[in-house]
């Protein structure tokens, strides 16, 4: 009977357990910001899993060991040994096995995810086998229209290709097509787009969290990189390496927009005359001056020695 009882508790806390887990991989995907790229989709998943995987081993053994506490620990002055457990040899393989082939598994959905993606970095610069074809990801539809009608689209649309430069401390979008300069990065939605990345001075990150992908920009070398925007609006590009001190001024806003909007931008682009872009770094360089009373050489920031920022980039377009 009590044998019975105790199977009896263990499949109910097997089925709220897994409920739980479902209930939190579910959750997850509002921790983060909107999708807005079809890479974003598959981290998402791969995230979600985790975190259903995660919720299930935590629970699972976080419930027995809370019930054992509880119901099976010895009375106050009960000084005996307890009862004499010889080893279990099968149930020393299933604990033993069981978490290798999870991480082993994980493993390889990490990585063909990773591969999906077609993120290109650090391993090109070793000159490791990279894949010459990089396919697109697809993720799942935002509006009314079938999966299959914007994976088409996707497939026969031109890839529009974007420079971006990274410097202390500005970024600097290029459209060799129309040869425009932004300091606002403008992309179509359901296009796939190739940035080439490039640094003028140290290691800069290119990082757009709404699209969950991340690239570091090394100096004297070309980065390729690719992605497909899929939902509209207005996100934010930010440096994700520290690149001395301004660094966390180094952001710019990232717009996606209906194909027939970015090329009416492109082309209103195109009718302006480069100007000198409004620069964070250097407006906050040159009221730290002021206020400090430094030289144009050296100034100091909460007292941190700096460089001087580069010039304000002198661009087509700047919001």
């Amino acid at each position: 009977m009590m044998k019975l009882r105790a199977i009896l508790i263990m499949t109910v806390y097997g089925i709220l357990v897994t409920l739980a887990s479902l209930w939190m991989a579910k959750q997850s995907y509002s921790w983060f910001p909107p999708e807005a790229s079809a890479e974003a989709k598959l981290l998402d998943d791969l995230f979600s899993l985790f975190t259903g995987l995660g919720t299930f081993i935590y629970l699972g053994v976080i419930g027995p060991f809370l019930y054992s506490l509880i119901f099976h620990r010895a009375s106050k002055y009960d000084m005996s040994d307890g009862p004499p457990i010889e080893g279990n040899i099968w149930l020393e393989i299933v604990w033993t096995a069981t978490p290798l082939i999870l991480v082993l598994t994980l493993a390889f959905v990490s990585y063909r995810t990773y591969e999906k993606m077609a993120v290109r970095g650090p391993m090109e610069l070793v000159h490791l086998h990279m894949p010459q074809m990089m396919q697109s990801a697809y993720a799942e539809p935002f509006d009314s229209k079938p999966q299959q009608e914007i994976q088409n689209a996707l497939i026969t649309a031109p890839i529009e290709q974007v420079d971006v430069i990274a410097k202390q401390w500005a970024w600097v979008f290029h459209y060799p097509k129309q040869d425009i300069t932004s300091t606002e990065l403008h992309l179509p939605v359901n296009r796939r787009v190739r940035f080439t990345l490039h640094s003028e001075d140290v290691l800069h990150g290119f990082y757009i969290p709404a699209f969950r992908l991340k690239q570091d920009v090394v100096p004297n070398h070309e980065i390729n990189f690719e992605l497909t925007p899929v939902k509209t609006g207005t996100y934010r590009l930010r440096d994700s390496m520290f690149s001395g001190t301004y660094f966390a001024a180094n952001q710019a806003d990232v717009v996606v927009q209906p194909l027939d909007e970015y090329q009416q931008w492109l082309a209103d682009a195109a009718s302006q005359s480069p100007t000198p872009a409004f620069n964070r770094a250097v407006f906050e360089y040159s009221k730290a001056n002021d206020r400090e009373g430094a030289t144009k050489d050296k100034v100091a920031v909460r007292g941190w020695d700096t460089i001087p920022p580069a010039s304000p980039p002198v661009v087509n377009y700047a919001p």
